[in-house]
């Protein structure tokens, strides 16, 4: 089932299409990568999820639904341009802010004590917003994004201005998130964050949804059917085998092991044929990275 459908949303600025029909499907309990250059459209869109602006027309399902005006307490967001109140103290803003989202004041106050633990930063509680580095108050932003349990949870770019380790401990928290149930909408540039992390995408460009599906369907839909493959043993004949069924395009001699890459629209086919007259050391079909898909669907 679905927790969140956009259908045919349409948002124009002053003369500027910001979203141009723009339809996603995002499967409960998944993690979502929202991408798109810079100016696509995501942040619009992600601000009409939250209720910030209205589209100009299109529907928005949440839980199968039209969302009732207290939805967005289901929700929690991590924008790019962080809201943290400089002169507040930290602990203070912490439990301020998710009795805005509905919690009580000791509900808020275990909480913010429970995730404050777990990132071992109990010294900051007293801290004000602007005595933090950027990456500080970022697992400030994160705890206030995600404290009061919502269903569906939404960062956009999380993971700007920390360090790798601080990276690391992010995505295993919202690794975790999306174990214990939450449905996670995840915005980023970085499309090995995309890989590792999520199981579905949808690509916004020139604010039209241009490509949408699981990582794998995607990854596989630009497959260029080249397989490389080593094997030990060089019978006469390998090459003219292979060009049965497929178009050999390189070939690397080294001291043992053979490694062709060819074209072929029927890997199985091919390796069926070479089985009998070698030891095969690998076998793998080249899929394309996130990467070069991103930048050849926006090229």
């Amino acid at each position: 089932m679905n927790i969140l459908e956009t259908k045919e949303i349409v948002k124009q600025y002053s003369g500027h299409l910001a979203l141009d029909r723009v339809s996603i499907a995002v499967r409960r309990g998944s993690i979502f990568g929202l991408l798109g250059p810079n100016g696509a459209g995501k942040t619009t869109l992600l601000r009409i999820i939250n209720n910030i602006t209205a589209p100009d027309s299109g529907t928005l399902l949440f839980n199968g639904a039209a969302p009732q005006p207290e939805y967005t307490r289901s929700i929690g967001y991590m924008p790019e341009e962080r809201g943290l109140y400089r002169k507040m103290k930290v602990g203070e803003q912490v439990v301020y802010l998710s009795c805005l989202k509905g919690l009580s004041p000791r509900e808020a106050m275990d909480g913010a004590k429970l995730w404050f633990k777990k990132f071992g930063i109990q010294g900051w509680w007293n801290k004000k917003v602007e005595e933090l580095s950027k990456g500080m108050a970022q697992k400030i932003q994160f705890i206030i994004t995600v404290i009061h349990k919502p269903e569906l949870l939404i960062f956009d770019e999380p993971f700007s201005g920390f360090d790798p380790v601080n990276v690391q401990v992010l995505k295993n928290e919202i690794l975790t998130l999306r174990e214990q149930g939450c449905t996670i909408i995840f915005s980023t540039h970085n499309m090995e964050s995309v890989e590792e992390l999520c199981d579905d995408i949808a690509l916004i460009n020139k604010s039209k949804c241009v490509l949408q599906g699981s990582i794998d369907e995607v990854r596989r839909s630009y497959s260029s059917s080249i397989f490389k493959i080593a094997f030990r043993g060089m019978p006469s004949d390998i090459e003219t085998l292979v060009t049965e069924f497929g178009e050999l395009l390189e070939i690397n001699q080294k001291t043992q092991i053979t490694e062709m890459k060819i074209r072929s629209d029927n890997g199985n086919k091919l390796l069926a044929a070479i089985l009998p007259k070698v030891e095969i050391v690998e076998f793998s079909e080249s899929i394309p990275a996130m990467n070069d898909i991103f930048i050849a669907t926006v090229k």
